[in-house]
């Protein structure tokens, strides 16, 4: 059985991944600035009132967590943006602030707070978007997501090769075109069906393949 925290777990691609690893046996953390009565239907420890933006509420989450270690930390939580070049008006440049806070600084924020509490050959994920790879971009637009994934992408590469002494493994997941809230719920996959192929590219995560930017069907994508 494993220890796994996952961010973001009240609803969409979070949810599912809280009962896909409480289906397999584990016992999953959930954090989230609030819980959902889907989630509270589970039998995950959850823990409310974590906002990735802040650090005092992601020290007040670890001391909450039980568990003496962590085997697996999903960073998942994230927001969605879509501007356009004639958008970029000084409103649009402060939200993209507070995209690039949640979406980049976030994560690193979690994963700097809790890698006291990883094992040694522990897994860390991010679930990051193909929309974060500049070959791969080929339509424009969208301005903050665009940059704030292809932010964390180079930001846990740098995780990979500097906690690889420790033996922990980091994966770069897009989760594909999920049917979520962030989407209006627009997509090819259910977010149950994501949260499978993500499951099964964690399970697959080793120091061998760390550090790889991974579609969640397992393809490698291109930075």
């Amino acid at each position: 059985m494993s220890v796994v925290v996952i961010t973001g777990a009240n609803r969409g691609i979070g949810l599912e991944l809280t009962k896909k690893f409480l289906s397999e046996g584990d016992n999953v953390i959930a954090l989230c600035r609030q819980s959902s009565e889907e989630l509270r239907k589970t039998q995950a420890q959850i823990i409310e009132g974590v906002d990735v933006t802040d650090f005092s509420s992601i020290e007040k989450a670890r001391k909450q967590i039980k568990e003496e270690s962590i085997d697996i930390l999903i960073n998942n939580a994230g927001v969605w943006s879509s501007e356009s070049l004639e958008l970029l008006n000084e409103r649009a440049f402060e939200k993209m602030k507070k995209t690039f806070d949640v979406n980049t600084l976030g994560p690193l924020r979690v994963t700097s707070v809790l890698l006291e509490k990883m094992n040694a050959g522990g897994k860390i994920a991010v679930i990051t978007s193909r929309m974060g790879s500049i070959a791969d971009n080929t339509s424009g637009g969208r301005y903050s997501y665009r940059f704030s994934k292809a932010a964390v992408n180079a930001a846990f590469k740098s995780l990979a090769i500097d906690l690889a002494p420790q033996e922990i493994s980091v994966a770069l997941l897009h989760p594909g075109f999920v049917q979520t809230d962030m989407t209006d719920h627009q997509g090819d996959l259910k977010a149950s069906g994501s949260a499978q192929h993500l499951y099964e590219r964690i399970k697959k995560l080793s120091p061998q393949n760390s550090g790889t930017f991974w579609h969640c069907k397992g393809e490698v994508l291109p930075w």
